[in-house]
């Protein structure tokens, strides 16, 4: 998502990072290793716990105007 925030084309190493990330977001869920999300730390992939990385959670009302414009277009969350 970094190009995303740059507002640019994504780069090779954009698209790398992506990649990586999801080959560890996948090994974390096949562990187990659920309330954890993938980083990037000194250039290394690695895990954190979500309550440390956002502080607390915010969770989004399954009613909210997001969330009914999202599946009123085809988008499923899974739940």
């Amino acid at each position: 998502m970094g190009h995303i925030q740059r507002g640019g084309s994504p780069t090779a190493f954009d698209r790398n990072l992506g990649t990586r990330f999801g080959a560890a977001a996948v090994k974390l869920a096949m562990e187990g290793q659920f309330g954890k999300m993938v980083c990037l730390k000194s250039g290394e992939i690695d895990s954190v716990e979500l309550e440390k990385a956002v502080g607390n959670l915010k969770l989004v009302k399954k009613d909210c105007d997001y969330i009914r414009a999202a599946t009123d277009s085809g988008i499923i969350f899974g739940c």
